[in-house]
């Protein structure tokens, strides 16, 4: 099994992949993916608490899985969380089909301030400045 193992890793590196065969990054990779899916592909309509969704779909406990994200990624779940749906918002800005408002709600924002001030923590601009930049700075997800 562990010359299978060492073979398909062989196989993976040119390709620019790698196995991942730590439970604790698997873990991590799990939660990645259950944001950017929550984010970028459900709009973020999830109306329960981040914490509670993360714990039920990675069977573990908030706590535990908080802390093995901060360990292994040098960021807390939630900046990653913020971080991601930042990068939803530029997308939607760039498209230029809804307002300030209309992005705040599919975000899951209490109110456009909100959006806006976390938006410019992030980015360093606000909403209305980032939208008539010429040179948009958007991040490819798996650099977030």
């Amino acid at each position: 099994a562990e010359t299978a193992r060492q073979a398909l890793r062989e196989a993976l590196a040119p390709l620019g992949f790698e196995l991942i065969d730590d439970p604790r990054i698997r873990t991590v990779e799990h939660i990645k993916r259950l944001i950017i899916g929550l984010v970028h592909q459900q709009d973020n309509r999830l109306r329960t608490n981040l914490s509670q969704y993360l714990a039920t779909e990675c069977r573990h406990d908030y706590g535990t899985l908080s802390k093995l994200f901060s360990e292994t990624q040098g960021t807390t779940i939630e900046k990653y969380f913020i971080a991601q749906k930042i990068e939803r918002a530029k997308e939607l800005l760039d498209y230029g089909e809804l307002t300030l408002n209309e992005i705040a709600d599919r975000l899951n924002y209490s109110s456009t301030a909100h959006l806006s001030a976390q938006f410019k923590a992030q980015t360093g601009y606000t909403p209305r400045q980032y939208r008539q930049q010429k040179e948009r700075a958007r991040i490819p997800l798996d650099k977030i």
